[in-house]
């Protein structure tokens, strides 16, 4: 069965200096990160969040639901003030609080409310779901084994090995 990625190789071949199985990789892989990125945006507008609000909520949410600014804004790469910009929308909307920290009343800690806690999962629900779909068009052996696969080409990259 022939995919986009076997028409972009025929279309380029003996025209451009790649590697055709190193170009096929990588191309797939891209396509399959674009085809999650618009499953994860269809997700969220679904259940009627931005995208900086979900990586926002989900953050909170790996912190099990409380979390500084400070620790949000080095988990999301932002700086102070665009951390409170961000808390400022996400408070209004009712999805975050800001309470004094119970140990140090100079502290103010960030909380994830039920309403913003339900909206996370929602939109997690679904993408979990596109996620399986995807994966599993493979078998269990097939899973395991890309798995170890991208998990050895990312320890390359991140490691240099």
């Amino acid at each position: 069965m022939e995919d986009s990625v076997d028409r972009h190789l025929a279309r380029w071949r003996g025209r451009a200096p790649f590697d055709e199985r190193t170009e096929g990789i990588v191309t797939r892989m891209k396509a399959l990160v674009k085809h999650l990125s618009h499953t994860k945006e269809a997700a969220l507008r679904e259940v009627g969040l931005q995208d900086f609000e979900f990586e926002t909520l989900h953050r909170l949410a790996a912190r099990d639901g409380w979390a500084t600014p400070s620790e949000l804004a080095d988990d999301l790469l932002l700086s102070p003030a665009g951390m409170t910009g961000r808390l400022d929308t996400l408070e209004r909307a009712g999805l975050v609080r800001r309470v004094r920290s119970a140990r140090d009343r100079r502290r103010v800690d960030v909380e994830l409310t039920a309403k913003g806690k339900d909206l996370w999962m929602a939109a997690m629900s679904i993408r979990a779901e596109v996620e399986n779909n995807l994966v599993h068009a493979l078998t269990s052996a097939d899973q395991v084994r890309l798995d170890d696969l991208l998990k050895r080409l990312l320890v390359s990259m991140e490691w240099g090995r």
